[in-house]
C-alpha cells in the first residue's frame, strides 16, 4: 500500500495509539524494580525475586521475531491489537496476583506474578517491534528519521523515569476502595489499564488494515527452535554469576542447549520455504552491520543505566528515589538528541554521520562517568550524564531506520523485529557480562568484609531503601563499591569503541522519498527479494 493513501488523521492517531502502548511496553522493563522490595514483603517471594523480571524478558524476547513475521503475513494491526490485548490482560492479572490466595496449578502469589508477567511479555514483544514496522508502513524511508526519533525519545524517556515512577506508586500509592486496600506497588501493573484501553480505542476507529504483499505460512518448527535457542540463552545469562556459577554443570548446559538449538535452527531455515528470519538477509551489509552495531551499543547503553543507581545508592549513600531522580538529565539529553538526530535525517536524508558522531559523544559520557568517585558532587555527576545522554539518543532508532531503508517493504516486520531482537539480547548480555565484572571487583575489595557479594545482594540492598531513607554505610565501603562501578563503566568504553568501528562499516544508503515497493522491490526466481545493490556484503 502507498503510504499516499493514509489520511493525516489515520496518521496521526495511529501514530499516538501505538506511541502510547510502545512507552508502556517500555516501562514495564524498569517500572518494577523499585517495587521489588515491597512485592517480595507481600508476597513472600524472595527466592524467586529475580523471576519476575526474567519471565518479562524471556517471553518478550522470543516473541519479537515471530510477531514481526506475522505482522509480515497477516497485517500490522491485528498482530498489534493481540499484542495490546495480551499485554492488558498481562497487567490486569499481575496486579491481582496473591489478591485471592494460591491459584489451582498456578499456586501463590509470586508465581502467579510471574506466570503473568510472562503473559505481558508477549503482548510487550508485540508493541516493541510492531511500533517500528508501523513508522516504515506509515512513512516513506526519507520521513521515518523524525518519527523514529520521537519513539527513540520515548524509549529513553522510559528508561529513566521506570525506577522513579515505580517507587512513587510503591510509596505513596497505597489506597482504600470500599474497605478494601489497594498495596502501591500493585498500581505499577494498573497504570497500564487506562492508557492500554485508549490506545486500543485509538487503533481499532483510526488505523486502517494496509494490505502487504508477503505471502507465506507460518514455520512453526522455526518459531519452535528460536523459543530453544533463546530461553536458554536468557537464563544462562541471567543466571550466571548469581543464581549458578559460570562454570557449573547448569550454566554450560544452558549455553550447550542454546547452541544446540542454533544449529538446529539454521538447518531448518536452510530448508524451510517461508522461514521466519531468513539467512539471506545477512547478505545484506545494512542490515548485518547495523543490527551487529545495535546490539554492542545496547551491552554499552545497559553498562551505565542499569549500575548507576547502584553507584548513587551504595557508593554515593543517596536514597532510592533521590537516585531516580538523578537520571534526569540522563533523560533530558538521550531525549533532546534523539528527537533533534531524527529531523535531521529526515532532512538531510542521511544517517550515517549522526551515528557515528554520537557514538563519539557516548564514548566521552561513559569516560566521564568513569572518572567519579564516592565524593563526587550531584551536580558534577549531572552534566556528565547529560553528556552521556545526548551520546546514546542517535542510537534509540536510527540502526533500525537503516536497516528499514535498505530492505523491501514486504520484508519490513522481519527485518524490524531482528533489530529488536538483537537489542534486547545485547541489553542482556551487557547487564551478565558486566554485573560479573562488577561482582569480580567487589570480591576482590570486600571479599573479607562480606564474602560472597554479588550484584543481586548489591540490588537488594539498593532496593529495600525506603524513598526517605539511604542504605547506611560506612565511608571506606562506599570507596571500593564506587570505585567497582566506575571500573565498570570503564570496561564499557571498549564495547562503545567496538561498536564505533563496526558502525564505519554501514553503507550509507541515501533514505528514500518512497518506501521500496513495485519495481524496487521485485522478487527473484528463487523467492529473494532485490535489494539495493550498495547494500550488499
Amino acid at each position: 500500500m502507498s503510504t499516499t493513501e493514509f489520511t493525516d488523521i489515520e496518521k496521526r492517531v495511529t501514530l499516538w495509539g501505538v506511541a502510547i502502548v510502545f512507552l508502556l511496553s517500555a516501562l514495564d522493563q524498569t517500572i518494577v524494580a523499585t517495587a521489588m522490595p515491597r512485592i517480595i514483603s507481600e508476597l513472600n517471594g524472595l527466592a524467586l525475586y529475580s523471576w519476575v523480571t526474567t519471565a518479562y524478558l524471556l517471553s518478550s524476547t522470543v516473541m519479537v521475531p515471530i510477531w514481526g513475521k506475522l505482522g509480515d503475513l497477516f497485517g500490522r494491526k491485528p498482530v498489534l491489537l493481540a499484542g495490546i490485548l495480551f499485554f492488558l490482560a498481562g497487567s490486569w492479572l499481575s496486579g491481582l496476583s496473591g489478591e485471592f490466595g494460591p491459584l489451582p496449578v498456578i499456586g501463590g502469589g509470586m508465581v502467579q506474578l510471574i506466570v503473568f508477567r510472562a503473559l505481558q511479555g508477549i503482548g510487550g514483544g508485540a508493541l516493541f517491534t510492531t511500533a517500528f514496522a508501523i513508522i516504515g508502513d506509515l512513512y516513506p524511508p526519507r520521513e521515518r528519521g523524525k518519527i523514529g526519533g520521537m519513539f527513540g525519545a520515548v524509549f529513553g524517556l522510559s528508561s529513566t523515569i521506570g525506577p522513579l515512577i515505580g517507587g512513587y506508586f510503591t510509596d505513596h500509592g497505597t489506597v482504600s476502595l470500599a474497605g478494601h486496600v489497594i498495596a502501591g506497588w500493585r498500581w505499577v501493573f494498573y497504570i497500564n489499564l487506562p492508557l492500554s484501553i485508549l490506545s486500543l480505542f485509538m487503533i481499532i476507529v483510526k488505523m486502517p488494515k494496509m494490505s502487504h504483499q508477503a505471502k507465506g505460512k507460518i514455520d512453526f518448527i522455526g518459531a519452535a527452535l528460536i523459543i530453544a535457542t533463546v530461553v536458554p540463552l536468557l537464563l544462562a545469562l541471567t543466571f550466571g554469576g548469581h543464581q549458578y556459577p559460570w562454570g557449573s554443570a547448569m550454566e554450560l548446559g544452558l549455553f550447550g542447549g542454546s547452541a544446540l538449538g542454533l544449529i538446529l535452527y539454521i538447518v531448518n531455515e536452510r530448508f524451510a520455504s517461508d522461514p521466519i528470519l531468513p539467512l539471506e538477509l545477512f547478505k545484506n551489509r545494512v542490515f548485518t552491520t547495523a543490527n551487529l552495531a545495535g546490539f554492542l551499543v545496547s551491552m554499552s547503553f545497559m553498562s551505565t543505566v542499569a549500575f548507576l543507581p547502584l553507584f548513587q545508592q551504595l557508593g554515593q549513600g543517596v536514597a532510592a528515589t533521590t537516585s531516580g531522580l538523578a537520571q534526569l538529565p540522563l533523560m533530558f539529553g538521550l531525549f533532546g538528541s534523539s528527537i533533534l538526530c531524527g529531523r535531521m535525517v529526515s532532512q538531510t536524508g542521511k544517517y550515517k554521520a549522526f551515528m557515528v558522531g554520537g557514538l563519539v559523544v557516548t564514548f566521552l559520557g561513559i569516560w566521564l562517568l568513569s572518572r567519579m568517585h564516592a565524593d563526587t558532587s550531584r551536580l558534577d555527576l549531572a552534566w556528565r550524564m547529560l553528556v552521556l545522554g545526548i551520546g546514546l539518543g542517535p542510537g534509540q532508532s536510527l540502526f533500525s531506520i537503516a536497516i528499514q531503508n535498505a530492505m523491501p517493504i514486504t520484508q519490513l516486520g522481519v527485518v524490524t523485529s531482528s533489530s529488536q531482537f538483537f537489542r534486547q539480547i545485547g541489553s542482556t548480555m551487557g547487564v551478565a557480562i558486566f554485573g560479573t565484572f562488577l561482582t569480580a571487583n567487589l570480591n576482590s575489595g570486600l571479599g573479607k568484609i562480606m564474602p560472597g557479594v554479588d550484584v543481586g545482594k548489591l540490588r537488594a540492598m539498593g532496593g529495600a531503601a525506603h524513598a526517605g531513607a539511604a542504605p547506611v554505610l560506612p565511608m571506606f565501603i562506599k570507596v571500593i563499591i564506587s570505585d567497582a562501578i566506575t571500573s565498570v563503566f570503564f570496561l564499557g568504553l571498549y564495547v562503545v569503541a567496538v561498536a564505533f568501528l563496526v558502525t564505519l562499516l554501514i553503507p550509507n544508503v541515501p533514505m528514500r522519498d518512497r518506501s521500496l515497493m513495485g519495481a524496487q522491490a521485485s522478487p527473484k526466481k528463487d523467492g529473494e527479494t532485490v535489494i539495493p545493490a550498495e547494500a550488499h556484503l
